[in-house]
């Protein structure tokens, strides 16, 4: 299984992530946004009048209506990556990562636009009536390309276990494990019935379940962000001056981060901004091809609404909760993780401005520093030798070594700076990142230590809705590819997959969703900018039909 994960690893290093890869994604949005004259400021009021439903017409055909729409795509976007992904980004790149990260959805707004647009204007009406559509549905019915739209059906498939499923159960029961002490296992069986019995409805069900989760899960993680917010009201204006000052020039190192560069938090902005709203990905289209409408662009308008919540307001509150707490810079008492791990030949400081130059150039593999090789010698768990243990992009302190929870004394091997032994363990101080960032970061507030399960609900709601609706978007591609009837059969695998993901390792699973995400998001793209004449016509239809239909209603044209 490790030589498999490798062999992924190394081809997703080749896709989803290459260095190119966030420039055609942002790229393409950039296009659009000069090609269609940026559509996310000219129209972005107007969208919220639409998605009340305004302007819809009776007996428009579809099987939800806007809000609905919205919300799922919304369950499928809002997700681990609002909570663990943008703090993984602050540890990364700094306070600066998070105006890439904004920037990131301010042109993904003109993607979904895009993406949405053409997908409900190709979809077809299934075989048991409902509506099918999505970027699989216009790479056959207008590109006349059916082997791209079998790649990216595919793809989404594979990508509804990778992305929506199992690592989302994964994340739920270890957090439920950690902060209450509930057996993950058992929390995987219940999740998984409650799934079950959600997704077994098809669309309709699926859309009344996340039309009142979605509003009620944003609104605990906003109560919960703002009382850490102002509970640190003193480093409200600092952080928001931080993102930007430090935007030409790279974060300085502070505390226990030691820095990164300008690039650094250019790459880790915009990859988990990607990451967060799938903007280009070609998901949400499925979800509101669903949408009753009678013109395509209306649909596409209630879409550029998803990253603008998803990621310039969910995420950044998440941002302003790190960086107003000050955490993002602390060294914290944790276990480590072997992959953030690495011992270093020689004892190295962070107390100097040379030490801490020395280590950034390392972490930042500039001038990586000399891994020890050869036997540690312990002693009462404390290591004897002169080394230096880096862990999570920062010097650790008082490490201790362990197995079975007990202080060891011998000695054990280390090849390449990595311990060969798994059962032994490492605790210390050092700095942490993704979830267990964000939740002690919430306990940084008026509720204290009842914070971090605000961050164990939030992560909870915000991944079982993520699986419900990745279920829907697996279930479409099924369609797509073997017909209505395949469909069941794939909803028991989803399941029964969920339900073993809760107490599985889901590596191998995290490196395919890298892939599937990266197979997904190329062809789409290179559809959309196939059928960019198509799409501008499509726009100029709609407005000259909204003036005539509406001819007392002002417009953003």
């Amino acid at each position: 299984m490790q030589e498999l994960n490798d062999f992924l690893s190394l081809l997703d290093s080749y896709i989803g992530s290459a260095a190119w890869f966030p420039y055609v994604l942002l790229g393409t949005g950039l296009f659009f946004t000069i090609y269609l004259k940026f559509p996310q400021v000219r129209y972005f009021r107007f969208a919220f009048k639409v998605v009340r439903g305004k302007y819809d017409k009776e007996g428009n055909e579809g099987d939800t209506n806007h809000f609905q729409a919205l919300t799922t795509a919304l369950s499928g976007t809002v997700g681990t990556g609002n909570i663990a992904g943008v703090a993984l980004a602050v540890h990364v790149g700094g306070p600066a990562a998070v105006f890439w990260m904004l920037m990131t959805a301010a042109v993904g707004m003109c993607t979904k636009f895009v993406e949405v647009t053409l997908s409900h204007k190709y979809r077809e009406k299934a075989e048991d009536g409902s509506m099918a559509g999505g970027p699989m549905y216009y790479m056959r019915n207008k590109l006349n390309m059916k082997w791209l739209a079998v790649i990216f059906a595919v793809a989404t498939v594979l990508s509804s276990f990778g992305t929506g499923s199992l690592p989302q159960v994964n994340s739920i029961a270890s957090s439920l494990n950690a902060t209450f002490g509930l057996n993950e296992m058992l929390v995987g069986g219940i999740l998984a019935v409650l799934l079950g019995l959600v997704i077994i409805g098809g669309i309709k069900r699926i859309a009344a379940v996340t039309s009142r989760l979605v509003p009620a899960m944003a609104f605990i993680y906003l109560v919960g962000a703002l009382a850490v917010i102002f509970y640190n009201y003193e480093n409200i204006i600092p952080s928001f001056v931080s993102i930007f000052t430090d935007l030409f020039t790279g974060s300085a190192a502070t505390g226990g981060f030691l820095g990164a560069s300008i690039a650094f938090a250019f790459n880790k902005g915009v990859g988990r901004g990607l990451f967060s709203n799938e903007a280009g990905q070609g998901s949400a289209p499925i979800a509101h091809a669903a949408a009753k409408a009678n013109q395509p662009v209306s649909e596409g308008l209630v879409a550029i609404l998803e990253p603008f919540i998803d990621t310039i307001f969910i995420c950044t509150l998440t941002a302003l909760v790190l960086l107003s707490s000050g955490v993002w810079t602390e060294k914290l008492t944790n276990q480590f993780d072997y992959v953030d791990m690495q011992i270093l030949a020689e004892t190295y400081t962070d107390k100097t401005d040379e030490g801490k130059a020395l280590l950034a150039r390392h972490i930042s593999e500039e001038d990586p520093l000399p891994l020890y090789n050869g036997d540690l010698n312990i002693v009462e768990g404390k290591i004897q030798d002169q080394v230096s243990i880096i862990n999570a992009r920062s010097l650790a302190e008082d490490v201790l070594v362990k197995r079975d929870n007990s202080p060891i004394t011998g000695s054990i091997t280390i090849i390449e700076g990595k311990p060969q032994d798994l059962s032994i363990t490492f605790e210390g101080a050092s700095l942490v990142h993704s979830a267990p960032l964000t939740a002690e970061a919430f306990t940084r507030s008026y509720f204290g230590q009842y914070g971090q399960y605000i961050v164990s609900i939030g992560l909870l709601l915000f991944a079982f809705s993520t699986a419900i609706s990745w279920s829907y978007y697996g279930g479409r591609a099924m369609t797509f590819l073997l017909g209505t009837k395949s469909v069941k059969y794939y909803r028991i695998v989803y399941v029964i997959g969920f339900f073993i993901a809760s107490f599985a390792d889901t590596t191998i699973i995290w490196t395919l969703s890298g892939i599937t995400i990266a197979l997904m998001t190329l062809p789409n793209l290179f559809g959309i900018l196939m059928l960019r004449k198509d799409m501008k016509a499509t726009v100029a239809d709609y407005w000259d039909k909204f003036k005539k239909q509406f001819p007392n209603e002002s417009t953003p044209e």
